[in-house]
């Protein structure tokens, strides 16, 4: 998951890893159209259990060459677990994925994963457990969404806000797989002033073919992944609530204000 200013990835995500694998057909949805351009941005970021307590903190931070972005989200967990998703793209026409790396390592995650993706030469590599490098080549369609799932959010028309695309899973045997997102309403949230609205979307996996009817009778479908999106002239991330690994519990990632340590104590800090 990155944040798309919320950050996206890849949150989201920002922010997202569906990581159960299925058998690759042609996919043929198109990019998502540019409507709003990504500039540079540096977001701080908070991860919750879903009753609340703190896991772990970060930075989304963003910057712009020309129509060349360059997006990293880097989470440090309180137990010295490390989230980290540097998405490169570009911002012409549409947006297209040219790179993607993550890495997620110690005990909030299962397993230590290692994984690159390169959409020019389709080719998609994973260690995993500081073992063998797994390499693959993948025919990656157009709409391919690994660390731009906020971005491709932001950038939904509001009046049709539905989208497929596709995300690349990252076990050591990686396949295409779909994501289909749909508008679920608009939510009210606090900034410290009047109540506000934020846009919900729900992002459903599709796993295709006989390992998509096998993981829907075994109970091994991906849950559905929460991301709430403020629309506008300038639109932007709220909230990420969904698992960052398979099997992984339910957490949120959300933006948070920075406080002087001086907050609190009545100190005017020095200049």
């Amino acid at each position: 998951m990155r944040v798309l200013t919320y950050p996206g990835r890849r949150v989201v995500p920002w922010l997202l890893c569906v990581l159960i694998a299925s058998p690759q057909t042609p996919l043929l949805a198109a990019a998502v159209r540019v409507r709003h351009r990504e500039g540079t941005t540096h977001g701080f970021l908070v991860v919750r259990s879903v009753d609340g307590q703190l896991l772990a903190s970060g930075d989304s931070i963003q910057t712009v060459t020309g129509d060349r972005v360059s997006s990293q989200l880097t989470l440090h967990f309180k137990d010295g677990s490390l989230h980290e998703e540097t998405t490169e793209f570009s911002q012409e026409a549409a947006f297209r994925l040219i790179s993607d790396h993550l890495i997620q390592e110690g005990p909030s995650f299962p397993k230590r994963v290692d994984a690159r993706i390169d959409v020019a030469a389709g080719r998609v590599s994973v260690r995993e457990n500081e073992g063998k490098d797994h390499e693959s080549h993948l025919q990656l369609p157009e709409d391919v969404a690994n660390g731009l799932l906020i971005t491709i959010l932001k950038n939904l028309p509001e009046s049709n806000a539905e989208a497929t695309v596709a995300l690349v899973t990252t076990s050591s045997n990686p396949r295409v797989v779909n994501l289909r997102i749909r508008a679920a309403g608009a939510d009210p949230f606090s900034a410290g002033g009047p109540a506000r609205e934020a846009l919900h979307f729900v992002g459903h996996t599709e796993i295709g073919g006989l390992v998509g009817v096998f993981a829907h009778i075994v109970g091994k479908q991906p849950p559905d992944v929460n991301f709430w999106i403020v629309g506008g002239k300038a639109p932007a991330f709220v909230k990420f609530m969904g698992p960052l690994y398979e099997g992984g519990p339910v957490w949120s990632v959300e933006l948070v204000a920075p406080k002087l340590a001086s907050e609190g104590s009545g100190k005017v800090p020095d200049r």
